[in-house]
């Protein structure tokens, strides 16, 4: 692949965090976006490409439509966009949930995904080209107890990217849903 913007929300820690570093190795430029500033102001630091750093909650759309109007230029043309925000919370039998965890995991795994889609397919609409890569998980395919929303929440991620890729067909835009299980980080 040659050198590529490429837009990573989710990039203060775990799989964010290791794409970052992992892409910076091939020279691509990187937008790395997140609510925690000084996480993304210490990994910019440690990367060897140039990085532009966003502080922003993508569950606002306001906030995720400033992020894509406030790009520098040499960074405005996105290649890449890889949306890894997402998160569980809470994680309790549904009869005994918190209304506000089940918002939270919509908010953040759902709406913040489609909002950074809706943003970056404006970019690469007008250039007929880009890759969007969603990151779900094995929980929108496999029921566990007490996985009741996030599971839901990685379904729709799935559906949402087949979707994406039923609009996109006969374009040189891509769709990609990678779909992990779990893994040792912050998150888990």
């Amino acid at each position: 692949m040659d050198n590529k913007t490429i837009l990573i929300t989710g990039a203060s820690s775990g799989f964010g965090e290791a794409t970052a570093r992992l892409l910076s190795e091939s020279g691509h430029k990187l937008i790395l976006v997140a609510r925690r500033k000084d996480k993304l102001e210490q990994l910019s630091k440690e990367l060897n490409s140039e990085v532009h750093i966003h502080q922003s909650d993508v569950t606002s759309r306001a906030e995720v439509e400033k992020l894509f109007k406030s790009l520098p230029e040499i960074f405005k043309s996105i290649d890449v966009l890889i949306n890894n925000a997402g998160l569980a919370s809470g994680l309790d039998l549904a009869q005994d949930a918190d209304l506000d965890d089940w918002d939270k995991m919509i908010d953040t795994n759902n709406k913040g995904l489609v909002y950074c889609t809706h943003f970056a397919l404006k970019t690469m609409k007008e250039r007929n080209d880009g890759l969007i890569i969603n990151i779900g998980s094995v929980a929108g395919s496999v029921p566990y107890p007490k996985g009741n929303v996030y599971g839901a929440t990685k379904a729709f991620v799935r559906q949402f990217s087949r979707n994406l890729r039923a609009d996109l067909a006969g374009t040189d835009i891509k769709v990609s849903n990678i779909e992990p299980g779990a893994a040792e980080t912050e998150f888990s």
